[in-house]
């Protein structure tokens, strides 16, 4: 997906890495507002694209609506959340970091594949856990069309956890990562 939209606006599906992007001072406040309800309004009608389509799924799987799943509690499931979207911000920062070196011209064409693939290994560790929310839009967009109550009961830690993780990413990399002085081609 980043792949396709990463030349306009520079692959914005995701508000918790539009947040961090906007604590790192790459987004103004206007951008990031206007993208963070754009990509809201996308997973609604995204959810209630697939709601029509395969409406007996639907049902069945909770309309694809987070929760944390019996056997974790409220805090596993807000602390898989902020490390899940930690790991995805941060290597969002890494792979298209204008200061490291191995970003020559053909990079930014690849900077999609750590990003998929962090994504990957987050979906791995926490799908047992919350069903992998890490995008506040998408948890949304399933709660809104789903609307029944277990949809709703966890949706803060679909929100808090994300931008938690994501302001953790951005402060660490501004404060930490790029403190690190970078070694320059003489």
């Amino acid at each position: 997906m980043c792949l396709v939209f990463m030349v306009c606006p520079g692959g914005h599906i995701n508000p918790a890495v539009t947040f961090g992007l906007f604590l790192a001072r790459k987004l103004s406040l206007t951008r990031a507002l206007f993208y963070i309800v754009m990509q809201c309004l996308g997973a609604i009608c995204g959810a209630g694209v697939v709601k029509g389509f395969q409406k007996t799924q639907y049902e069945r799987v909770g309309g694809g609506a987070n929760v944390v799943n019996h056997g974790y509690s409220k805090g596993d499931g807000l602390g898989a959340e902020i490390v899940g979207t930690f790991v995805l911000v941060y290597t969002v920062f890494s792979a298209t970091d204008a200061k490291r070196n191995a970003r020559d011209s053909h990079v930014p064409l690849l900077a999609p594949l750590p990003i998929g693939f962090a994504v990957f290994l987050v979906h791995l560790a926490t799908i047992p856990i919350t069903g992998t929310g890490i995008n506040p839009a998408r948890s949304l967009g399933a709660a809104i069309i789903y609307n029944k109550d277990h949809a709703w009961d966890d949706q803060w830690i679909f929100w808090v956890g994300p931008f938690i993780g994501a302001a953790l990413a951005a402060l660490y990399h501004q404060i930490v990562i790029r403190a690190i002085p970078f070694k320059t081609r003489a």
